[in-house]
């Protein structure tokens, strides 16, 4: 609940929050999100504080030890997919600046308010498949559809809190001018300029 209430669907700029949320989702996969949770910690601990420079740099002799580290999922494919993760990770912050630049350019920099109904939250959306098509060419693993649509709701890239929810944010109003005021008609100036 704590994790609802404090983390989940807001928004992360944070490069190596980012990180941290990617590679635990991506560990996720198979299990539930509450033993993921529990095992946060030993995460944090085993992963260098989710640095990704340091992740890049483990060598077959740490993964090794990793598998027998009880504070985390003891899965090969996923510790590789980590240390495999943080390299595409610090090949996006080469090319781009920042993970974050490349992850909020996806929704225009706001994220996607989409106040569901309880029970109508989708597994996966287009977006999620374009991400997870995108980052899979750029060498990332366990980043399928499914799991970046988790790891957007995450991220607050998407805000999935049901009407129900005290965070659902209120319904936008749409603003309305009355025909005449000066407001109008800055705008239908600015409109037939465009026009033109």
């Amino acid at each position: 609940m704590r994790y609802h209430d404090e983390e989940w669907g807001r928004p992360v700029h944070d490069d190596r929050r980012l990180f941290e949320m990617l590679i635990l989702e991506g560990a996720q996969a198979g299990l539930s999100w509450s033993t993921i949770l529990r095992k946060r910690a030993g995460y944090r601990r085993a992963f260098a504080n989710f640095d990704p420079r340091r992740v890049a740099r483990f060598d077959a002799r740490r993964r090794a030890l990793l598998r027998h580290d009880s504070g985390i999922v003891r899965n090969r494919l996923k510790i590789d997919a980590a240390v495999s993760n943080a390299q595409a990770f610090l090949a996006v912050q080469r090319e781009l600046g920042s993970f974050d630049r490349y992850l909020w350019s996806f929704v225009g920099g706001r994220p996607l308010v989409n106040r569901p109904r309880s029970g109508a939250v989708p597994a996966r959306t287009p977006l999620s498949d374009a991400i997870s098509r995108d980052l899979r060419k750029r060498g990332f693993r366990f980043v399928g559809s499914t799991i970046m649509y988790a790891f957007l709701q995450a991220v607050g890239v998407v805000n999935d809190h049901t009407r129900a929810c005290f965070l659902c944010p209120p319904p936008r109003r749409a603003r309305r001018l009355k025909r005449g005021t000066r407001g109008g008609a800055v705008v239908a100036s600015s409109r037939k300029r465009l026009l033109r």
